[in-house]
């Protein structure tokens, strides 16, 4: 090793551009930052939102609805995605191992069945909630039902 193929080490350099190093840089003088107000000083921070002074958008959108402290959401599966899953996978059972698996509910999820579609075969169903039609559908076609 000499002085001819002396290189920094990998990765201590950065490919940025450097700031307020002089005018030949480019970047010099005010370093990007325009001249006067609160913005070129040092310690200056904007609130988020902040434009101007201008009326900030969240301020000039009309407020809108309702959000429910203690609404409880559940996620809807209809009897017919139960029926397309149970002649796919040739399943009796259904419970919310199986939605999950199958990519229809999450690990948080609550799950609602729900009465769209028919259920052709008897199956025993696991979920949250039912709908008063699903819950008639499956009984009426041999099933079970079992709230979790």
């Amino acid at each position: 090793m000499n002085l001819s193929n002396l290189q920094p080490a990998e990765g201590s350099t950065k490919n940025r551009k450097r700031i307020g190093r002089g005018t030949g840089s480019g970047r010099g003088g005010t370093s990007t930052r325009g001249h006067k107000g609160a913005g070129s000083r040092s310690g200056y921070k904007s609130k988020v939102g902040f434009e101007g002074g201008q009326m900030p958008l969240q301020r000039r959108l009309p407020k809108v609805g309702f959000n429910p402290i203690n609404r409880v959401a559940y996620v809807g599966i209809n009897l017919d995605a139960l029926q397309a899953l149970a002649d796919k996978y040739n399943l009796t059972a259904i419970d919310f191992d199986t939605f999950r698996e199958h990519g229809l509910a999450s690990k948080n999820d609550l799950v609602k069945v729900l009465g769209r579609g028919e259920v052709t075969s008897k199956l025993d169903v696991k979920a949250h909630a039912f709908s008063a039609s699903a819950q008639k559908a499956i009984e009426a076609a041999g099933g079970a039902i079992v709230k979790l």
